[in-house]
Protein backbone atom coordinates (compact mmCIF):
# COMPACT_ATOMS: atom_id res chain seq x y z
CA UNK A 1 0.00 0.00 0.00
CA UNK A 2 3.02 2.49 0.99
CA UNK A 3 4.69 1.66 -2.37
CA UNK A 4 1.15 2.57 -4.52
CA UNK A 5 1.29 5.70 -2.34
CA UNK A 6 5.03 6.82 -3.49
CA UNK A 7 4.67 5.93 -6.59
CA UNK A 8 1.44 8.04 -7.55
CA UNK A 9 3.39 10.85 -5.83
CA UNK A 10 6.51 10.39 -8.41
CA UNK A 11 4.11 10.30 -11.13
CA UNK A 12 1.98 13.56 -10.11
CA UNK A 13 5.18 15.78 -9.63
CA UNK A 14 6.75 14.60 -12.87
CA UNK A 15 3.13 15.15 -14.59
CA UNK A 16 2.97 18.34 -12.60
CA UNK A 17 7.11 19.07 -14.09
CA UNK A 18 5.52 18.07 -17.49
CA UNK A 19 3.02 20.87 -17.61
CA UNK A 20 4.98 23.51 -16.76
CA UNK A 21 7.88 22.90 -19.42
CA UNK A 22 4.74 23.15 -21.55
CA UNK A 23 3.45 25.93 -20.65
CA UNK A 24 6.98 27.89 -20.45
CA UNK A 25 7.90 26.88 -24.17
CA UNK A 26 3.92 28.34 -25.26
CA UNK A 27 4.81 31.49 -23.43
CA UNK A 28 8.02 32.05 -25.42
CA UNK A 29 6.53 31.08 -29.10
CA UNK A 30 3.52 33.58 -28.15
CA UNK A 31 6.40 36.61 -27.16
CA UNK A 32 8.34 35.85 -30.32
CA UNK A 33 5.49 35.93 -32.29
CA UNK A 34 4.32 39.10 -30.70
CA UNK A 35 7.91 40.27 -30.83
CA UNK A 36 7.98 39.61 -34.87
CA UNK A 37 4.31 41.12 -35.23
CA UNK A 38 5.63 44.10 -33.60
CA UNK A 39 9.12 44.52 -35.88
CA UNK A 40 7.72 43.35 -39.13
CA UNK A 41 4.51 45.59 -40.48
CA UNK A 42 2.94 44.35 -43.93
CA UNK A 43 2.56 48.19 -45.46
CA UNK A 44 1.54 49.40 -48.98
CA UNK A 45 4.40 51.09 -51.24
CA UNK A 46 5.04 51.95 -54.32
CA UNK A 47 8.36 52.18 -57.27
CA UNK A 48 9.24 55.39 -57.66
CA UNK A 49 9.52 56.91 -61.07
CA UNK A 50 9.63 59.96 -63.32
CA UNK A 51 7.08 61.39 -64.70
CA UNK A 52 5.64 64.77 -65.97
CA UNK A 53 3.19 67.25 -63.92
CA UNK A 54 1.25 70.16 -65.74
CA UNK A 55 -0.60 72.40 -62.83
CA UNK A 56 -2.37 76.00 -62.74
CA UNK A 57 -1.02 78.42 -60.49
CA UNK A 58 -3.71 80.42 -59.16
CA UNK A 59 -3.06 83.69 -57.72
CA UNK A 60 -4.59 87.19 -56.68
CA UNK A 61 -3.55 90.64 -59.47
CA UNK A 62 -4.37 93.86 -59.27
CA UNK A 63 -5.48 95.31 -62.23
CA UNK A 64 -3.31 99.18 -62.46
CA UNK A 65 -3.71 101.64 -65.16
CA UNK A 66 -0.52 101.48 -68.01
CA UNK A 67 0.07 105.50 -67.18
CA UNK A 68 -1.14 107.38 -64.23
CA UNK A 69 -0.19 110.88 -63.38
CA UNK A 70 -0.97 113.03 -60.31
CA UNK A 71 -1.41 116.83 -61.65
CA UNK A 72 -0.33 119.63 -59.34
CA UNK A 73 0.24 123.60 -60.13
CA UNK A 74 4.51 124.60 -60.33
CA UNK A 75 3.62 127.77 -59.04
CA UNK A 76 1.57 129.94 -56.39
CA UNK A 77 -1.87 130.65 -58.00
CA UNK A 78 -5.44 130.11 -58.01
CA UNK A 79 -8.24 128.26 -60.25
CA UNK A 80 -9.79 130.96 -62.87
CA UNK A 81 -11.18 127.90 -64.90
CA UNK A 82 -11.86 124.15 -65.37
CA UNK A 83 -12.18 122.52 -68.83
CA UNK A 84 -13.34 119.02 -67.06
CA UNK A 85 -14.41 117.16 -64.46
CA UNK A 86 -14.08 113.29 -63.06
CA UNK A 87 -14.88 110.68 -65.81
CA UNK A 88 -14.17 113.10 -68.50
CA UNK A 89 -11.84 111.60 -71.23
CA UNK A 90 -9.32 113.86 -72.96
CA UNK A 91 -6.58 113.78 -75.68
CA UNK A 92 -2.31 114.49 -75.25
CA UNK A 93 -2.27 118.21 -74.76
CA UNK A 94 -6.31 119.02 -74.04
CA UNK A 95 -6.33 122.19 -71.88
CA UNK A 96 -7.67 120.57 -68.48
CA UNK A 97 -7.56 123.88 -66.32
CA UNK A 98 -6.80 127.73 -66.20
CA UNK A 99 -4.35 129.55 -63.54
CA UNK A 100 -3.94 132.91 -62.16
CA UNK A 101 -1.64 134.86 -60.89
CA UNK A 102 -1.83 138.53 -61.59
CA UNK A 103 1.98 138.92 -60.06
CA UNK A 104 3.36 137.02 -62.91
CA UNK A 105 1.46 139.24 -65.20
CA UNK A 106 4.00 142.10 -63.72
CA UNK A 107 6.79 140.28 -64.11
CA UNK A 108 6.52 139.16 -67.58
CA UNK A 109 5.67 142.77 -68.55
CA UNK A 110 8.78 143.94 -66.45
CA UNK A 111 11.23 141.24 -67.64
CA UNK A 112 9.65 142.56 -71.83
CA UNK A 113 10.49 146.03 -70.44
CA UNK A 114 14.31 145.13 -69.56
CA UNK A 115 14.70 143.06 -72.61
CA UNK A 116 13.73 145.90 -74.86
CA UNK A 117 16.06 148.32 -73.14
CA UNK A 118 19.03 145.97 -73.75
CA UNK A 119 17.64 145.74 -77.26
CA UNK A 120 17.84 149.34 -77.76
CA UNK A 121 21.18 149.79 -75.58
CA UNK A 122 22.68 147.15 -78.17
CA UNK A 123 21.73 148.74 -81.11
CA UNK A 124 22.97 151.73 -80.18
CA UNK A 125 26.53 150.90 -79.14
CA UNK A 126 26.62 148.45 -82.91
CA UNK A 127 25.83 151.46 -84.70
CA UNK A 128 28.30 153.47 -82.96
CA UNK A 129 30.78 151.15 -83.56
CA UNK A 130 30.06 150.47 -87.06
CA UNK A 131 30.64 154.36 -87.89
CA UNK A 132 34.11 154.32 -85.77
CA UNK A 133 35.28 151.18 -87.72
CA UNK A 134 34.11 152.82 -91.49
CA UNK A 135 35.92 156.33 -90.57
CA UNK A 136 38.84 154.32 -89.01
CA UNK A 137 39.65 152.79 -92.58
CA UNK A 138 40.76 156.40 -93.01
CA UNK A 139 44.18 156.53 -91.52
CA UNK A 140 44.66 158.83 -88.86
CA UNK A 141 41.25 159.66 -88.25
CA UNK A 142 40.35 157.41 -85.31
CA UNK A 143 42.81 155.85 -83.01
CA UNK A 144 43.07 152.36 -82.40
CA UNK A 145 42.24 152.85 -78.57
CA UNK A 146 38.52 154.16 -79.05
CA UNK A 147 37.60 151.52 -81.78
CA UNK A 148 38.69 148.73 -79.23
CA UNK A 149 36.67 150.35 -76.63
CA UNK A 150 33.88 150.63 -79.06
CA UNK A 151 33.97 147.41 -79.73
CA UNK A 152 34.39 146.02 -76.04
CA UNK A 153 31.06 148.23 -75.18
CA UNK A 154 29.10 147.01 -78.24
CA UNK A 155 30.15 143.30 -77.03
CA UNK A 156 29.27 144.12 -73.33
CA UNK A 157 25.73 145.43 -74.21
CA UNK A 158 25.36 142.07 -76.61
CA UNK A 159 25.55 139.90 -73.61
CA UNK A 160 23.38 142.35 -71.33
CA UNK A 161 20.77 141.81 -74.44
CA UNK A 162 21.26 138.15 -74.33
CA UNK A 163 20.21 138.23 -70.60
CA UNK A 164 17.55 139.77 -70.82
CA UNK A 165 15.96 137.29 -73.25
CA UNK A 166 16.70 134.61 -71.05
CA UNK A 167 15.03 136.16 -68.13
CA UNK A 168 12.01 137.33 -70.41
CA UNK A 169 12.46 133.37 -71.86
CA UNK A 170 12.11 132.54 -68.47
CA UNK A 171 9.17 134.18 -66.96
CA UNK A 172 7.32 133.15 -70.22
CA UNK A 173 7.96 129.37 -69.11
CA UNK A 174 6.70 130.05 -65.93
CA UNK A 175 3.73 131.66 -66.92
CA UNK A 176 2.74 128.93 -69.15
CA UNK A 177 2.58 126.55 -66.26
CA UNK A 178 -0.65 128.35 -65.56
CA UNK A 179 -2.07 126.10 -68.17
CA UNK A 180 -2.45 122.70 -67.16
CA UNK A 181 -2.28 120.09 -69.77
CA UNK A 182 -2.86 116.45 -70.43
CA UNK A 183 0.50 114.67 -70.64
CA UNK A 184 -1.32 111.44 -72.47
CA UNK A 185 -4.92 110.21 -73.85
CA UNK A 186 -6.46 109.34 -70.75
CA UNK A 187 -9.37 109.74 -68.24
CA UNK A 188 -10.13 112.30 -65.30
CA UNK A 189 -10.58 109.67 -62.87
CA UNK A 190 -10.05 112.09 -59.27
CA UNK A 191 -10.66 116.09 -58.89
CA UNK A 192 -9.49 118.13 -56.26
CA UNK A 193 -9.84 121.61 -56.05
CA UNK A 194 -12.76 124.17 -57.07
CA UNK A 195 -13.25 127.49 -58.93
CA UNK A 196 -10.63 130.22 -56.79
CA UNK A 197 -9.11 127.38 -54.47
CA UNK A 198 -5.11 128.44 -54.26
CA UNK A 199 -2.75 125.84 -55.57
CA UNK A 200 0.77 125.75 -55.31
CA UNK A 201 4.25 124.04 -54.47
CA UNK A 202 3.51 125.27 -50.80
CA UNK A 203 0.45 125.69 -48.65
CA UNK A 204 -2.56 123.86 -47.94
CA UNK A 205 -3.80 123.47 -52.13
CA UNK A 206 -0.61 120.99 -52.48
CA UNK A 207 -1.44 118.50 -49.90
CA UNK A 208 -3.92 116.64 -52.97
CA UNK A 209 -3.34 116.59 -56.79
CA UNK A 210 -5.03 118.81 -58.97
CA UNK A 211 -6.52 115.87 -61.09
CA UNK A 212 -5.25 112.16 -61.71
CA UNK A 213 -5.36 110.94 -65.39
CA UNK A 214 -5.41 107.42 -66.02
CA UNK A 215 -4.94 105.75 -69.59
CA UNK A 216 -7.40 103.01 -68.66
CA UNK A 217 -7.32 101.96 -72.38
CA UNK A 218 -4.53 99.88 -71.59
CA UNK A 219 -3.83 97.76 -68.41
CA UNK A 220 -1.18 96.08 -66.56
CA UNK A 221 -2.18 93.26 -64.54
CA UNK A 222 0.70 92.94 -61.67
CA UNK A 223 0.79 89.71 -59.93
CA UNK A 224 3.22 88.29 -56.85
CA UNK A 225 4.43 84.96 -58.12
CA UNK A 226 5.75 83.06 -55.17
CA UNK A 227 9.59 82.03 -54.97
CA UNK A 228 8.77 78.30 -55.39
CA UNK A 229 7.16 78.73 -59.31
CA UNK A 230 9.41 81.84 -60.19
CA UNK A 231 11.32 79.07 -62.43
CA UNK A 232 8.57 77.78 -64.06
CA UNK A 233 7.37 80.92 -65.15
CA UNK A 234 8.72 82.75 -68.53
CA UNK A 235 7.64 85.40 -70.78
CA UNK A 236 5.16 85.28 -73.14
CA UNK A 237 3.33 82.47 -71.00
CA UNK A 238 -0.48 83.09 -71.53
CA UNK A 239 -3.11 83.66 -68.38
CA UNK A 240 -6.40 83.71 -68.04
CA UNK A 241 -7.95 85.94 -65.19
CA UNK A 242 -11.45 86.91 -63.63
CA UNK A 243 -12.70 89.87 -61.84
CA UNK A 244 -15.49 89.83 -59.18
CA UNK A 245 -17.48 92.16 -61.05
CA UNK A 246 -17.95 90.12 -64.32
CA UNK A 247 -18.14 86.78 -62.88
CA UNK A 248 -19.18 84.82 -65.76
CA UNK A 249 -16.77 86.53 -68.16
CA UNK A 250 -13.10 85.32 -68.77
CA UNK A 251 -10.30 87.25 -69.80
CA UNK A 252 -6.99 86.97 -71.42
CA UNK A 253 -3.04 88.04 -70.73
CA UNK A 254 0.34 87.57 -71.26
CA UNK A 255 3.47 87.67 -68.95
CA UNK A 256 5.56 90.68 -70.63
CA UNK A 257 7.59 91.51 -67.52
CA UNK A 258 9.48 90.36 -64.73
CA UNK A 259 10.97 92.25 -62.20
CA UNK A 260 13.93 89.87 -61.67
CA UNK A 261 14.23 90.15 -57.75
CA UNK A 262 12.31 88.82 -55.04
CA UNK A 263 10.21 91.18 -53.18
CA UNK A 264 11.65 90.90 -49.28
CA UNK A 265 8.94 91.12 -47.59
CA UNK A 266 6.57 89.01 -49.69
CA UNK A 267 9.42 86.30 -51.32
CA UNK A 268 7.90 86.65 -54.42
CA UNK A 269 8.61 87.98 -57.70
CA UNK A 270 6.29 90.80 -59.69
CA UNK A 271 5.62 90.20 -62.95
CA UNK A 272 3.35 92.04 -65.42
CA UNK A 273 1.00 91.13 -67.92
CA UNK A 274 -0.66 93.78 -70.50
CA UNK A 275 -4.14 93.71 -71.25
CA UNK A 276 -6.44 95.38 -73.54
CA UNK A 277 -9.34 97.38 -72.23
CA UNK A 278 -10.91 99.11 -75.34
CA UNK A 279 -14.51 98.22 -74.19
CA UNK A 280 -13.15 99.96 -71.01
CA UNK A 281 -15.30 96.90 -68.78
CA UNK A 282 -12.03 96.72 -66.35
CA UNK A 283 -11.55 99.48 -63.87
CA UNK A 284 -7.97 99.75 -62.89
CA UNK A 285 -7.59 98.67 -59.12
CA UNK A 286 -9.75 95.61 -59.76
CA UNK A 287 -8.86 92.67 -58.18
CA UNK A 288 -8.15 89.84 -60.71
CA UNK A 289 -8.57 85.55 -59.94
CA UNK A 290 -5.43 84.75 -62.15
CA UNK A 291 -4.97 81.51 -63.60
CA UNK A 292 -1.15 80.61 -64.94
CA UNK A 293 -1.01 77.21 -66.97
CA UNK A 294 2.36 75.85 -65.84
CA UNK A 295 3.45 73.26 -68.34
CA UNK A 296 5.49 70.45 -67.62
CA UNK A 297 8.78 70.81 -69.43
CA UNK A 298 11.19 68.19 -68.06
CA UNK A 299 10.26 64.96 -66.59
CA UNK A 300 10.39 64.48 -62.29
CA UNK A 301 9.86 62.38 -59.42
CA UNK A 302 5.97 62.69 -58.68
CA UNK A 303 4.56 60.86 -55.70
CA UNK A 304 1.10 60.41 -54.57
CA UNK A 305 0.47 63.52 -52.06
CA UNK A 306 -0.46 61.06 -49.03
CA UNK A 307 3.24 59.58 -49.87
CA UNK A 308 4.51 62.97 -48.34
CA UNK A 309 5.39 63.10 -44.50
CA UNK A 310 5.06 66.40 -43.05
CA UNK A 311 6.60 66.57 -39.80
CA UNK A 312 7.99 69.40 -37.58
CA UNK A 313 11.63 69.08 -38.92
CA UNK A 314 10.22 69.23 -42.38
CA UNK A 315 8.84 67.05 -45.30
CA UNK A 316 10.18 63.72 -45.91
CA UNK A 317 9.22 60.35 -47.83
CA UNK A 318 10.00 57.11 -46.07
CA UNK A 319 11.87 54.67 -48.23
CA UNK A 320 12.09 51.32 -48.00
CA UNK A 321 15.84 49.25 -48.62
CA UNK A 322 16.23 45.75 -47.30
CA UNK A 323 13.02 45.69 -45.82
CA UNK A 324 13.82 48.69 -43.42
CA UNK A 325 12.23 51.93 -43.33
CA UNK A 326 14.30 55.03 -43.95
CA UNK A 327 12.98 58.87 -43.92
CA UNK A 328 14.37 60.63 -46.96
CA UNK A 329 13.94 64.69 -46.72
CA UNK A 330 12.52 65.99 -49.79
CA UNK A 331 11.22 69.56 -50.94
CA UNK A 332 8.36 70.09 -52.82
CA UNK A 333 7.60 71.63 -56.41
CA UNK A 334 4.24 71.71 -58.36
CA UNK A 335 1.45 70.19 -56.80
CA UNK A 336 -1.64 68.49 -58.58
CA UNK A 337 -4.93 67.75 -57.01
CA UNK A 338 -3.77 63.96 -55.85
CA UNK A 339 0.13 64.18 -57.37
CA UNK A 340 3.15 66.37 -55.56
CA UNK A 341 6.53 66.71 -57.71
CA UNK A 342 9.68 66.33 -55.04
CA UNK A 343 13.37 66.57 -55.20
CA UNK A 344 15.80 64.79 -52.91
CA UNK A 345 18.61 62.08 -52.73
CA UNK A 346 15.83 59.35 -54.62
CA UNK A 347 16.73 57.35 -57.72
CA UNK A 348 13.91 55.87 -59.89
CA UNK A 349 13.19 52.72 -59.00
CA UNK A 350 13.27 53.55 -55.06
CA UNK A 351 10.36 51.57 -53.30
CA UNK A 352 8.37 53.90 -51.07
CA UNK A 353 5.73 53.79 -48.71
CA UNK A 354 2.21 54.91 -49.98
CA UNK A 355 1.02 56.23 -46.52
CA UNK A 356 3.87 56.59 -43.96
CA UNK A 357 3.20 58.31 -40.42
CA UNK A 358 5.24 59.59 -37.73
CA UNK A 359 4.92 56.58 -35.91
CA UNK A 360 7.07 54.55 -38.32
CA UNK A 361 11.21 55.26 -37.27
CA UNK A 362 14.40 54.50 -39.11
CA UNK A 363 14.70 50.54 -39.44
CA UNK A 364 11.74 49.50 -38.45
CA UNK A 365 11.01 46.26 -40.91
CA UNK A 366 8.93 46.08 -43.96
CA UNK A 367 7.80 42.88 -45.46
Amino acid sequence: MKKNVFQNAILGSGLLLFLGMLESCTSTAVTEKKQADSSSVKIETFILKKDTISTVLNLPGELIAEQQVDLYAKISSFVKSMQVDIGSEVKKGALLMTLEAPEMSSQVAAAKSRLQSQQAIYSASKASYNRLYETSKTPGTISSNDLEQAQAKMNSDLAQYQAAQAAYKEVGSIASYLEIRAPFNGVISARNVNLGAYVGPSGKGSESPLFTLQDQQNLRLAVAVPEVYTGYLKQGHAASFTVKSLPSEKFTAQVKRKSGALDLRLRAEMVEMDVPNDSKKLLPGMVAEVHIPLPAVTSTFIVPRNALLDTSEGLFVIKVMDNKSEKIAVKKGRESADKIEVFGELKTGDRLIQEPSEEMPNGMIVK
